[in-house]
């Protein structure tokens, strides 16, 4: 059944079915990540929340460097070994780069509403006395 623009309510439901392909098309848009998100921007968050969940493992790493000193690299070889596994198990799983994605997502898309950098928005505003 065709629309008939000269009656007005086929108008409104020729209206309404652009606007729905319309916000269809706009929601694709926003899905899709230029190559710098892809590869820079996303990976950085991914970095950040790998590093809090070997958290463990960054702790006794960066101990054992600080008590080693120069002979770091020799002294704290397995503490080395443990943070990599950790991090390169996070980097390799789907779901967490999927987490992290959407996370980048949806900063992206506040950052579009408000004009306001998420380090800016995260702030704490000055309090006067």
């Amino acid at each position: 059944m065709a629309l008939d623009p000269a009656v007005p309510s086929s108008r409104f439901q020729l209206l309404a079915t652009c606007m729905q392909q319309s916000e269809t098309l706009s929601s694709i848009f926003e899905q899709h990540l230029r190559h710098v998100e892809k590869d820079v921007l996303i990976p950085k968050i991914m970095r950040e929340k790998a590093r809090e969940r070997c958290f463990e493992q960054v702790q006794d790493f960066t101990k054992c460097c600080k008590d080693s000193g120069v002979l770091m690299v020799v002294k704290c070889r397995k503490e080395n070994s443990a943070l990599k596994e950790c991090l390169i198990a996070h980097y390799n799983d789907p779901a967490f780069y999927e987490e992290c994605k959407m996370e980048y997502l949806k900063e992206r898309e506040e950052f579009r509403k408000t004009g306001i950098p998420t380090k800016k928005r995260l702030q704490k505003l000055p309090t006067s006395m």
